[in-house]
């Protein structure tokens, strides 16, 4: 499908935020997927992965995740300064200010023309782990999460027990979770302490290893993996076509 993209600022509680909506130019209504970015917000990279997804047939909606943080349009640099302001953001903005973006994104969107009430959410990174605590809202209804970093470990700040690993139980839709097992970010004891939360909690998920590095969706760099991203594009269609009931 021939897609179109705009810019469009929507209030949160802590503050306006500018979200990409990349869909169809087909008229009708479509179901939405948040797609949460890695550190550097969203970057070529990630506006590319935005628009394969809305091109089959999806409005795909990309927040500036540390909206509060810096000024409007910012997209870090994937070098060390980049990495650097990435990662303070990350231990600033906490889990709970994620939490009030996600609730302010389904309220806007919900009642634009375009969209058809369903949502779901994808990311890469820090998103995946970002689109597997948007899960935690019921009108979330599957979550396709890319090596999700800092869900084991518990180090984004939050309010005691309020850490996504903690509240896994409460997710209600369906969720996919992907990993590259050479992805020093989340070492085998990380995955596996995952896995065994979501059996524990008996949640609906399916799980994915493949021999990949870190970031190997990423179309820039040398961790880039065309073959591999290109099975899991496919993955997350098929997920969405039948989580959110696409026609």
């Amino acid at each position: 499908m021939i897609i179109q993209h705009h810019d469009q600022d929507i209030n949160t509680p802590t503050g306006t935020m500018r979200c990409t909506v990349y869909r169809p130019q087909a008229e009708g209504r479509f179901p939405c997927i948040f797609f949460y970015s890695e550190i550097f917000q969203q970057t070529a990279p990630i506006a590319r992965s935005a628009a394969i997804m809305a091109g089959h047939g999806f409005v795909v909606i990309v927040p500036e995740v540390f909206h509060e943080l810096n000024p409007i349009g910012t997209v870090l640099g994937y070098d060390d300064e980049g990495k650097d302001k990435g990662n303070a953001d990350k231990f600033t903005k906490t889990l709970e200010a994620h939490d009030s973006d996600t609730v302010a994104m389904i309220s806007y969107f919900e009642q634009e023309d375009y969209c058809t009430g369903q949502f779901g959410s994808m990311g890469v990174c820090l998103g995946g782990h970002l689109a597997y605590r948007a899960a935690l809202n019921p009108c979330i209804q599957g979550a396709f999460c890319l090596y999700a970093t800092d869900i084991h470990s518990n180090t984004i700040p939050c309010d005691e027990g309020n850490d996504s690993f903690t509240r896994t139980n409460e997710i209600e839709g369906e969720i996919t979770m992907v990993w590259g097992k050479q992805d020093p970010h989340v070492s085998t004891q990380g995955r596996q302490k995952i896995y065994q939360q979501l059996i524990d909690t008996d949640r609906s998920f399916t799980w994915h290893e493949f021999n990949g590095q870190h970031a190997f969706m990423r179309d820039e760099g040398n961790r880039y993996d065309p073959a591999l991203a290109l099975e899991c594009y496919n993955k997350a269609v098929a997920f969405f076509q039948r989580t959110l009931r696409l026609a």
